[in-house]
């Protein structure tokens, strides 16, 4: 898809500076929770775009994606500031590292990158699936989606430090797909932390933010 204009059901807080925007889902729209797509808005005469993974477990009618605000950002404080009814143009869905129905999913995630963690995870439990997890960020978002995931039996880790001995122990003694999402250093951080528990970072899905701001 390219270029569709959907409208803005909501815009909430969900942590310090980040916010999760719910879109309406255009038609033939079918992505996965963990897959991203290209939002697009004119912001002072000019056309902007950046790419926003999904954050929600599904697509079906509307959509949800989480935006870290940088007050110096070219589109993230006009998101935040956007009424419900207003509109922004949607393209995608992009990526191939997006949860497809695995039983069980172990997944790491650093920053912004808690956005798709929270969906894959809610999906997956909302399937039976077995869910971990480990989200490295000193000024946590979705503390209540995570807080919900472990009401409903996941294993949720909130962690200044994915290399420490408890969440490599963790890591250790989990089973199922692997998904890392965050940017480039939290990635090399994330493989890391892999290695010390034996499991296969080249098996993991994952999603390179690119570098931190």
């Amino acid at each position: 898809m390219d270029g569709t204009e959907v409208a803005v059901r909501s815009v909430r807080t969900v942590g310090s500076d980040t916010v999760a925007l719910e879109l309406e889902t255009p038609e033939g729209f079918d992505a996965h929770p963990g897959q991203f797509v290209q939002l697009a808005a004119t912001v002072g005469g000019e056309e902007v775009t950046r790419h926003y993974t999904l954050s929600s477990p599904d697509s079906t009618e509307t959509f949800e994606v989480t935006v870290e605000v940088d007050p110096e950002g070219s589109l993230s404080p006009h998101l935040a500031d956007l009424e419900p009814g207003a509109t922004v143009e949607v393209a995608g869905p992009f990526g191939d590292a997006y949860y497809e129905g695995e039983d069980s999913v172990v997944v790491l995630a650093g920053g912004p990158g808690i956005g798709p963690a929270v969906g894959i995870g809610e999906r997956a439990v909302a399937e039976g699936g077995d869910v971990t997890v480990v989200y490295r960020d000193d000024d946590p978002a979705h503390e209540d989606r995570l807080a919900d995931l472990a009401a409903e039996g996941a294993t949720v880790a909130i962690t200044t430090d994915v290399s420490s001995e408890e969440v490599v122990d963790l890591l250790a003694n989990s089973v199922g797909q692997v998904f890392v999402y965050g940017f480039a250093d939290f990635l090399d951080e994330a493989t890391a932390a892999l290695d010390a528990a034996n499991l296969s970072a080249g098996d993991a899905k994952t999603e390179n933010f690119g570098p931190a701001p």
